[in-house]
């Protein structure tokens, strides 16, 4: 039996912060310890976590690997090697590679390929079609997190655009549909019009003039209708505008069958970014301004936004040249989610407890994820520690992504991820990943 024991640390994890130790035994946590009280057991590697936090891994539930098809922008080892060195542990992978995830043999193949390359913990969303509605009840709700519905064209262009096709979809889906929201009417005017104005190509500004706050507004008003309409348990995915937020409710997450998502891209910037980041902000839906940014930000000490994701979407350095339509949509991301919200808890927005709510409990609650999420006794031993006071800048040569690039580059963050725990491993210590390291199949209790 392997035996690890992590003591002096700082435990974030249900809403309190207190001193405390954790032991290991093989994959599992063996044991919850406050204040200095040592286990009574020898154990193979002890950790002294004095001057760090010891948190839950994270659980992101919005990461595009672009695994199969895709794979000189990233693939499910570089991708999950930058998620162990962000702290976090398990991922949902969404389905617009190559070929797209929408038959069930391409699910399959895509939780083969895992099981050979992934690092970390990981489950992959099926893609609904105007066409394969037929295959949902065929799907296998303790092996898969979700449905995932574009109901606005982004990268893959798999957007379901028929309200029959979307009616079925959420009438007929046996587990949580993740929707994409954004108007395609809408955008297509839009587009029409700044094309007229000013060209083929229009500056990278107007990107979020043209992904609009209506266009948003409009698709997600539509899917909480319909999700309301048939009862399905909708997720909508990162949500952009203070306005949206008028769709969800502040209630408990067990209360709930409709939540939302906020990303890091729309938490960490806003369109006054363009001056200086350019394309490399630009994604879908689009960064929109200061006020939505700061109003998603005060909405997550609330319980209007339910889980912090990454929308992790690498591409190569070259295709983001160009303004609002030439430029690709899309950012890597994974590596960073952990240490942008401490940058907000040092602000002062948020609580590192309500960090830990929004991207460790409420994932794995939301999900019905099989023992994970917790620091609990029993639970799958997923686990970052973090120093608070361990200031650093982001360079090209620590980005873990095959991509090589971030819109972090040159940011200076003041916390630092040490180490983390997948399934009782060690695999990133003070800047090495252990690439032999493979994750687990995420199980769900439905």
């Amino acid at each position: 039996m392997k035996r690890t024991w992590i003591y002096n640390a700082k435990i974030v994890n249900e809403g309190k912060c207190f001193q405390g130790s954790v032991t290991i035994e093989n994959d599992k946590i063996s044991n919850v310890y406050k204040g200095n009280t040592a286990p009574d057991a020898s154990y193979d590697c002890k950790i002294d976590a004095k001057g760090c936090y010891l948190l839950p891994g994270i659980i992101d539930d919005h990461v595009h690997f672009r695994d199969p098809g895709l794979t000189h922008k990233a693939d499910i080892t570089t991708e999950s090697a930058a998620a162990a060195a962000g702290g976090v542990t398990s991922f949902m992978d969404m389905p617009n590679c190559i070929p797209q995830t929408t038959t069930l043999e391409a699910l399959e193949n895509k939780f083969v390929n895992a099981a050979s390359k992934s690092i970390v913990n990981y489950s992959f969303y099926f893609g609904a079609t105007n066409n394969n509605t037929d295959l949902l009840k065929h799907l296998d709700n303790k092996k898969v997190c979700g449905i995932k519905v574009f109901m606005g064209a982004s990268t893959g262009n798999m957007l379901v655009d028929r309200i029959d096709s979307l009616k079925k979809i959420f009438s007929s889906a046996n587990m949580l549909i993740a929707a994409h929201c954004e108007d395609q009417n809408i955008i297509r005017e839009n587009t029409e019009f700044f094309k007229q104005k000013y060209g083929d190509d229009p500056d990278i500004f107007y990107h979020s003039h043209i992904r609009s706050e209506e266009a948003c507004w409009q698709s997600s008003a539509l899917a909480v209708r319909l999700a309301k309409e048939t009862d399905a348990r909708l997720h909508v995915l990162h949500i952009s505008t203070a306005r949206e937020l008028q769709l969800f409710e502040n209630k408990p997450l067990n209360e709930k069958r409709i939540t939302a998502e906020a990303c890091i891209s729309h938490l960490m910037f806003c369109e006054d970014d363009y001056q200086t980041l350019g394309s490399r902000i630009k994604c879908n839906p689009s960064i929109k301004t200061r006020k939505d940014r700061d109003i998603l930000r005060e909405a997550l000490t609330s319980n209007y936004i339910d889980v912090i994701g990454t929308d992790h979407a690498p591409h190569l350095l070259e295709e983001k040249t160009g303004g609002a339509l030439k430029a690709v949509s899309g950012m890597p991301s994974v590596q960073f989610p952990l240490v942008c919200m401490m940058e907000l808890a040092r602000e002062g927005i948020i609580t590192m407890p309500q960090l830990v709510q929004k991207m460790c409990h409420a994932p794995a609650k939301l999900f019905q994820i099989h023992k994970r999420g917790y620091i609990r006794p029993g639970y799958k031993a997923d686990l970052v520690l973090v120093s608070p006071e361990t200031p650093w800048t982001v360079t090209k040569d620590c980005i873990q992504s095959k991509c090589q690039w971030s819109p972090m580059e040159g940011k200076c963050f003041h916390s630092k991820v040490k180490k983390t725990f997948v399934n009782g491993n060690l695999v990133y210590d003070e800047g090495i990943v252990d690439y032999d390291n493979r994750g687990e199949m995420l199980v769900f209790e439905r």
